[in-house]
């Protein structure tokens, strides 16, 4: 029988040991943690951490979240922008696509007479009556919304990113950060982030566009028949009649003009801003409003003028092969 000695020396040495273990153990755990911060290049913000490391780690998500509210605030904003304006210009944009296809049922015979806006305007309302004039604005609205926010949203995305490359500021810095510290884009980086921005915004919503394209493009026959009914009926015919592959009819001429149409507009508005920069103290949001307007005016002016002849290709392309047009163009080239 062991003594009572020796069973107290036998539990000291077993706690020693199992001391030890644990010992060994947390040190196992805490040189592993050490190796999975170095990996990913996080530190622990525990108690007792350095102070200016929170403070960097906060400020960090701080402009993240800032960056992300400030561009779905620029995306809504865009496209309920583009909306309010497209639904006050239906009339005068239905009247220019007739003039473009030529698709409005008046004489076109090489003696007559070139047909004016305003005879277009009276053979809109003869045939489909007031409600014409706004004929393909639902496929409109349902297009101008993603597409004027992805262009808004997309724009301040790339404006930031060729910002951030051309002044090696920080990845953290939108480009509402860059705008507000007073450092202007040069025209060129404006021109082609507008670009991008449009291209983007074309690809993603072009079959609505053609939609819009066929119902708006074409005038009401005889009697008021029209030849495609709403949205979902001109993308069904379109594709059961031509296939798929004619959703995308027009694209090449879309895709291309996208890139200057959008660079110019962005790009002028860069410009003007240069010219004319805002007056120190000005803070007025009346002031503020009002240069915007005047700016993207000028912008879109501009650019419409300029692009205007590959939208008359654009929307040709878009009617060939529809109901009761026939096929003249292979292609762009």
């Amino acid at each position: 029988i062991k003594s009572p000695s020796h069973r107290q020396s036998a539990s000291s040495a077993w706690r020693a040991g199992l001391r030890r273990r644990t010992m060994g153990i947390s040190f196992t755990i805490i040189q592993f943690s050490k190796s999975i911060e170095k990996m990913t290049g996080t530190s622990s913000t525990t108690e007792g951490s350095n102070p200016q490391t929170k403070e960097n780690v906060t400020s960090s998500s701080s402009q993240a979240s800032h960056g992300a509210a400030d561009m779905t605030r620029r995306m809504v904003c865009g496209g309920l922008a583009g909306m309010i304006a497209k639904t006050a210009t239906n009339p005068l944009d239905r009247i220019r696509m007739l003039s473009q296809t030529g698709e409005h049922g008046t004489s076109t015979n090489p003696g007559s007479k070139k047909v004016t806006p305003f005879q277009l305007y009276r053979s809109i309302l003869q045939n489909e009556g007031l409600p014409g004039l706004w004929a393909g604005n639902g496929a409109n609205l349902l297009r101008v919304f993603p597409a004027k926010s992805i262009v808004f949203a997309s724009n301040d995305f790339y404006r930031g990113a060729f910002g951030r490359i051309y002044w090696g500021s920080s990845s953290n810095e939108s480009y509402s950060d860059l705008e507000h510290s007073g450092r202007k884009l040069p025209w060129s980086l404006s021109f082609l982030a507008g670009g991008f921005a449009g291209m983007s915004a074309s690809a993603a919503t072009y079959p609505l566009d053609l939609a819009r394209g066929r119902i708006t493009g074409k005038l009401a026959g005889p009697g008021g028949k029209k030849h495609y009914k709403g949205i979902l009926n001109t993308m069904v015919v379109t594709v059961r009649e031509e296939g798929v592959r004619a959703l995308y009819k027009g694209v090449t001429p879309t895709l291309l003009g996208a890139m200057p149409y959008e660079g110019i507009k962005f790009g002028t508005v860069g410009v003007l801003e240069r010219v004319f920069p805002r007056k120190e103290g000005d803070g007025s949001n009346s002031s503020a409003v009002l240069r915007k307007v005047m700016f993207g005016g000028a912008g879109g002016i501009s650019a419409g003028i300029l692009t205007y002849p590959n939208d008359t290709i654009r929307r040709l392309l878009q009617l060939q092969g529809s109901k009761g047009t026939t096929e003249h163009f292979a292609g762009y080239w």
